[in-house]
């Protein structure tokens, strides 16, 4: 049997539904044995970043690592997908094809060393150097990619070893890994006794969740915990839907990218934080600020990944495991103590924070009627969708205006992964593929991509995969001339007028019609809300151009940001 073949028989036996990207020289033989997978989609892409971003987000929804393939010299254009798969623990497998490995340094077309590139940014790099390797490659692959701290995996395959006929022909898979988690560690018992001891003990706990919450899918467990002890749960902005954020115990997103000065509040004044699946990195601590790290608060981490637990803080309870498997022991052994537990929506500091959030969702209505420079308030448009949008959706969300408003001020009614946001790198670009990806995952519900004219010049091209596929996407297009992040970043930290920051006007909806989408430009909130209730009945994909003030001429909710705006007399929100 050659290499091609095995290649599609193992992903087949691992019960591999798509794969996304394109092909090239190196990757042709691979792609005429195709012809005879039809079982295996392929979807083809018009840029290999768009695929790994949109295996991204394929994995994120289906619960199953994202697979994505790449001819050699399309290997360098993963890289930013890869890197951020990598910070963020997002189980991927990324094939790439090679020319002969013997011609490398003949100066071949195409060819390069690609293990170093990939070595620094997956849990491993593997190179097949016959056929015979390959099933053995793909079994580590996916055993990698889905345990411990799950992340993606290289595999690299000269097109000389498609060709090649295998000695040996070892097919088997090990069905656990086709899945993530694919096992399930739990911490300690003993440190979960101190934990637990700590957190009955407390006056003010708090509880954060971040992304591992979402990958473990630990989110019913983390409700019957917060219940049982009446402990508010704040997440970040990438473990957003770890927690109803209509459950009365839910503070929202906390942190600079999405946490207000109310959510904040509550991580400043706890006495004992629980971090679950969270690396408390400088966007969900504002720089390691909240808490600061010589503050006298009681921290309890729990993370299935050695190198993250107890990183950035001395911890005063280390709990390495599943946040699942981890927090059901904690479950069951509090079901065990003699305590009783009051009925904490009668507990008076959680009935004080009911009644504080209220008030601040009270006052937002105000300031959603701020305006910038005639535009449609970014503000306005999150509580059209929080309106609108039932609880089984998914969004996925480009950094800017479109991230920072999302995460703030949408409401995720129903726990579970709903929101996908790349900031654990933050490249621009993600939205658009990675919605396509969540399609493909879940086609039985709304899908959506909010992005910026920042990012959309980077994924234009994938409108044309949407089309042809008729990916049923619904795209808001937040729309501000300008990469405003970073002009707001210059007018309000350096101080300094923007530079190099700006863009021509364009109508994008009139693009997005061109590539045969159904395109809509909004100049009013009460439209927007028509047209997005139109859209979401259709089984199309749809373009919704929506012009916003840039940020510097409506501060969004970035603590630093905030500041230097009252100093300055600027409009905000917070």
């Amino acid at each position: 049997m050659k290499g091609k073949r095995i290649i599609l028989e193992m992903l087949r036996e691992y019960e591999v539904k798509h794969v996304f990207g394109l092909p090239g020289e190196t990757s042709i033989s691979l792609y005429t044995e195709w012809l005879n997978f039809p079982e295996i989609k392929h979807i083809l892409t018009r840029d290999e970043r768009s695929a790994c971003f949109m295996a991204d987000g394929y994995a994120k929804v289906s619960f199953k690592p994202g697979i994505c393939e790449a001819p050699s010299v399309g290997a360098t254009h993963i890289i930013p997908g890869i890197a951020e798969a990598y910070k963020s623990s997002t189980p991927i497998i990324a094939f790439t094809t090679d020319v002969p490995l013997n011609t490398e340094r003949k100066n071949m077309l195409t060819g390069f060393e690609q293990t170093p590139l990939f070595d620094s940014i997956t849990k491993d790099s593997l190179t097949a150097l016959s056929a015979s390797d390959l099933p053995f490659i793909i079994r580590r692959a996916f055993r990698l990619a889905t345990t411990g701290r799950p992340g993606p995996v290289h595999v690299r395959i000269p097109m000389s070893v498609l060709e090649n006929d295998a000695t040996n022909t070892d097919l088997r898979a090990q069905r656990e890994f086709s899945k993530y988690p694919g096992h399930r560690p739990c911490a300690e018992v003993r440190e979960i006794e101190r934990a637990l001891d700590l957190l009955l003990k407390s006056e003010k706990p708090l509880i954060i969740c971040g992304q591992g919450v979402l990958f473990s899918q630990a989110w019913k467990e983390v409700e019957t915990f917060a219940e049982m002890l009446g402990i508010p749960v704040g997440t970040t902005i990438s473990g957003k839907g770890s927690f109803s954020e209509r459950h009365p115990l839910s503070i929202g997103v906390i942190g600079n990218r999405g946490g207000t000065p109310l959510s904040n509040k509550v991580v400043e004044e706890a006495d004992v934080i629980f971090f679950i699946g969270c690396n408390t990195d400088y966007v969900a601590t504002d720089g390691w600020t909240l808490p600061s790290v010589d503050s006298d608060k009681k921290l309890i981490h729990l993370d299935i990944s050695e190198i993250e637990v107890s990183n950035n803080y001395i911890t005063d309870v280390v709990l390495i495991g599943d946040a699942k498997s981890s927090l059901k022991v904690m479950i069951d052994i509090l079901r065990t103590k003699e305590k009783h537990f009051n009925d904490y929506t009668k507990n008076p500091r959680v009935l004080s924070l009911i009644k504080s959030f209220k008030e601040y969702s009270e006052s937002l209505k105000e300031i959603s009627k701020l305006q910038g420079n005639k535009r449609l308030n970014p503000l306005s448009i999150i509580e059209v969708m929080n309106e609108t949008l039932e609880e089984d959706y998914i969004a996925a969300i480009d950094p800017g205006t479109s991230a920072i408003y999302t995460s703030a001020f949408f409401k995720v009614k129903k726990a579970g992964r709903k929101t996908l946001f790349n900031f654990s790198l933050g490249a621009l670009g993600y939205a658009i593929p990675a919605s396509i990806g969540a399609y493909y995952a879940r086609p039985d519900i709304p899908i959506l991509a909010l992005t910026g004219d920042g990012s959309l010049g980077f994924t234009l091209g994938e409108l044309e995969t949407i089309v042809r596929n008729n990916v049923n996407v619904k795209i808001f297009l937040f729309r501000n001339d300008s990469f405003g992040w970073i002009k707001a970043t210059m007018k309000l930290i350096y101080e300094s007028q923007s530079f190099s920051t700006e863009f021509k006007s364009i109508e994008y909806y009139k693009i997005a019609e061109a590539f045969g989408i159904e395109s809509y430009k909004v100049d009013g909130v009460k439209e927007f809300k028509l047209l997005l209730e139109k859209c979401l009945k259709k089984k199309a994909p749809c373009f919704i151009e929506l012009d916003v003030p840039s940020e510097d001429e409506l501060v969004p909710p970035v603590p630093s940001w905030i500041r230097k705006a009252q100093d300055k007399g600027l409009n905000y929100v917070v």
